[in-house]
């Protein structure tokens, strides 16, 4: 972790990639402190989009993008109940990603919340969430799940084909065996959900703006 406190030696992105589960997660949630992408920010992007996702198993650079995502969407501000609320990262059910995936962000916040891991089993309480994956054993619930979250600006996530079409905000893929996303513009506008630049300029897709096109 050295590393990531010395600017002009950051750690390789190739170096990162290569890494274990949890050092992995470890180097790119380290970004999510400041207000700002900082190093190890751009290193989590990089590493996901760079070809590098071969250097470690699918749902790990999956939830690399999850912790991430927090970083560049802005929530209504009503969507917390208070000041220092946390923020919560859901996975609906039974999700694929390990005890790691808690494991590394405790202790973590975004712009003043504290990250937190829920696992709702219901879109009542999924509704609650920010950011909420929806695991592709749900795939024939998913139009109901997604029917029954409109109004709740929640950042719905998945890895199922045509989630994006039907309405889901972001959508994983694989390209050339390196996991990119979708999303879906027109779906996030209408949860009043704010995306970074930075994010929509490192998507495969943007569907719902003018002039989109697949990179």
């Amino acid at each position: 972790m050295a590393l990531l406190a010395r600017p002009e030696n950051p750690p390789r992105p190739n170096r990162l990639c290569a890494e274990g589960w949890s050092a992995l997660l470890r180097h790119f949630i380290t970004g999510l402190r400041g207000s700002s992408l900082g190093i190890a920010g751009s290193i989590s992007l990089l590493c996901a989009i760079a070809a590098q996702a071969q250097s470690a198993p699918e749902y790990q650079v999956k939830a690399a993008f999850l912790f991430n995502f927090a970083k560049f969407v802005e929530w209504p501000s009503n969507k917390f109940p208070s000041a220092d609320a946390p923020l919560q990262i859901c996975i609906f059910g039974q999700g694929p990603f390990g005890v790691d995936f808690e494991r590394v962000i405790a202790g973590k916040s975004v712009s003043g919340h504290t990250l937190q891991i829920s696992y709702p089993t219901n879109t009542t309480e999924a509704r609650t969430c920010h950011i909420l994956f929806i695991p592709s054993t749900q795939k024939k619930k998913m139009q109901q799940i997604l029917d029954s979250l409109k109004g709740a600006s929640v950042l719905t996530v998945a890895d199922t084909e045509g989630f994006a079409q039907m309405g889901g905000d972001v959508n994983f893929v694989l390209d050339d065996d390196r996991v990119r996303f979708e999303i879906n513009l027109k779906a996030t506008d209408a949860e009043h959900l704010k995306l970074s630049a930075k994010l929509l300029a490192v998507a495969k897709t943007v569907i719902g703006r003018e002039g989109s096109a697949t990179q």
